[in-house]
């Protein structure tokens, strides 16, 4: 009754703070960018909870702190350096800059003007509307689960009674009303992690009698003495998974849009810390108590009350770990609570993801073949966003419905792809004049091609022996794993970029010119 009624109330605020909001968004730019006033508490926490959600707090705190141990604190001190602090000092003030001088409220947007191409304004909304969809699906799984295991609700009902709320506050109130909850959710998040964390800590003993009998457990190789080292058993995946989590918000969409709604720079400069000090809480503590996970697994896996985790089928089953963790050792009103962590972690990133594909699609796409024929106007657009966000929803609902595949793994196709895509293109863009829109489209097509034929042939077993044979190889780092080549897109289009720019020719120089004397 505790944790149902803590999970009532929330929901209640969130449909609250939607239909306030609603008197706020007049027009598209209100309900996409908030009419670009929003400050620097609120920009600072929107960036934060569309970075971490179930994804996150479930899937890979559960799945790395089980194979790397201790060690998966480096994702949580990545997330925080790379991927907040140094995004907000690199990114941050020159995006708000050209982004609203070259009045872009999407990212697509950005690169029709930036780069003076139609083109890429199109091929940019279909890769980011194709691939933000696992990455929908994957926040619905690691919510689901907590739900499933601790509230007893099955797991295809969790997903919809997450997407109906969602959509419920989102549509009613835009930009406004997913702040003003992100605000919210992100005090929620804090106080949930730091109370998770002290008490796994307390359960094993302390944090000296925990390191010491992690120290003692064996890892995946059979080895003891690895999970509670500095860098942990596994240095070279470790790396790539800092990597993929850190560097992947410098190209994801709906993170470098929060940057394009703040109010002033004055806001960026405070934004920047309290972005930075809140990725450490929230990361940081995710992965540093999931580190302990294999000290509260037991040697029986058919002992289902109080194993940890089990093997389904044989398949160890990583997105089990935290949930199980949790259920069995927080008292209920804590239980609930972080019930409510995870409910907010997962609504602020949906909520952050159907706006994008939302807007992306509407502004991108639908209003340019709308305007040719009649008027479509601020109005129809809105109604229009509202629409394609319930959509959206629906279909990322039915790819969520296939329980099997793994958070990480969906998360890891969608930020390889998003990312791989982007970050190079748009983060050059923004300091050089001499990225060509060539270098671009090479960008699109090596990480939409790569990620497409990564996922069937290793992701499927389209060619099984093929896939044995790479993971047999005694190197520490391999393209076998969806994070590795999630990661290896996202370097490597930091190389192609600027070389094809190299061999490429600039045709409107004067044009591009005028566009960087917004920095002026």
């Amino acid at each position: 009754m505790i944790k149902w009624a803590i999970l009532v109330l929330y929901l209640l605020l969130m449909v609250a703070i939607g239909v306030y909001c609603n008197r706020k968004t007049k027009n598209v730019s209100d309900f996409v960018l908030g009419g670009r006033s929003i400050g620097p508490w609120f920009s600072a926490f929107a960036f934060g909870t569309s970075y971490f959600s179930a994804v996150v707090f479930i899937g890979y705190a559960g799945q790395f702190g089980w194979l790397y141990g201790i060690s998966a604190f480096w994702i949580g001190i990545g997330n925080a350096v790379i991927g907040s602090l140094l995004a907000w000092l690199v990114l941050g003030r020159r995006t708000r800059i050209m982004t609203k001088y070259l009045d872009a409220t999407t990212m697509p947007e950005y690169f029709e003007r930036r780069y003076n191409s139609k083109g890429l304004k199109i091929a940019a909304s279909l890769i980011v509307f194709l691939f933000l969809i696992p990455y929908t699906a994957s926040v619905y799984n690691g919510l689901s689960r907590l739900f499933e295991s601790s509230l007893g609700i099955p797991y295809i009902y969790c997903i919809i009674i997450m997407a109906v709320f969602t959509a419920i506050y989102v549509i009613a109130g835009g930009f406004h009303a997913t702040a003003l909850n992100d605000f919210v959710q992100g005090i929620i998040m804090i106080l949930g992690i730091s109370a998770v964390v002290f008490t796994v800590v307390s359960k094993a003993g302390g944090f000296s009698t925990a390191m010491q009998n992690l120290g003692a457990v064996a890892d995946d190789k059979g080895m003891t003495g690895t999970l509670n080292t500095l860098f942990g058993p596994q240095p070279g995946n470790l790396l790539g998974v800092v990597i993929l989590t850190s560097l992947g918000t410098w190209g994801l969409p709906q993170m470098v849009q929060k940057f394009y709604a703040i109010s002033d720079e004055n806001a960026i400069k405070r934004g920047t810390i309290i972005s930075t000090v809140f990725a450490f809480i929230v990361a940081g503590g995710s992965y540093f108590h999931g580190g302990f996970g294999r000290l509260f697994a037991t040697a029986d896996p058919a002992d289902t009350g109080k194993a940890l985790i089990n093997v389904i089928n044989g398949k160890l089953e990583f997105d089990a770990i935290v949930p199980a963790m949790l259920e069995h050792n927080l008292p209920e009103i804590l239980l609930g609570l972080i019930v409510v962590l995870v409910l907010a972690a997962s609504m602020s990133t949906l909520s952050s993801l159907v706006m994008t594909s939302s807007s992306t699609l509407t502004l991108d796409l639908i209003k340019p073949a709308m305007s040719k024929n009649k008027e479509f106007g601020e109005k129809q657009q809105v109604t229009t966003m509202r629409i394609f966000i319930a959509v959206f929803l629906f279909v990322s609902v039915l790819m969520a419905a296939h329980k099997n595949a793994y958070i990480t793994t969906l998360m890891s196709i969608s930020w390889g792809a998003l990312s791989g895509s982007f970050l190079a293109p748009f983060m050059y863009g923004l300091f050089s004049k001499k990225i060509t829109p060539a270098a671009v489209w090479a960008c699109f097509g090596f990480a939409v091609c790569f990620t497409l034929i990564h996922t069937g042939l290793f992701l499927f077993g389209w060619f099984p022996e093929l896939t044995a044979k790479v993971a047999s190889l005694p190197i520490p780092f391999t393209l076998t794993s969806p994070l590795n080549a999630g990661a290896f897109c996202m370097l490597f289009s930091l190389i192609l970029c600027p070389l094809v720019s190299c061999f490429t020719k600039l045709k409107d120089k004067e044009r591009v010119d005028k566009v960087f004397e917004c920095y002026k």
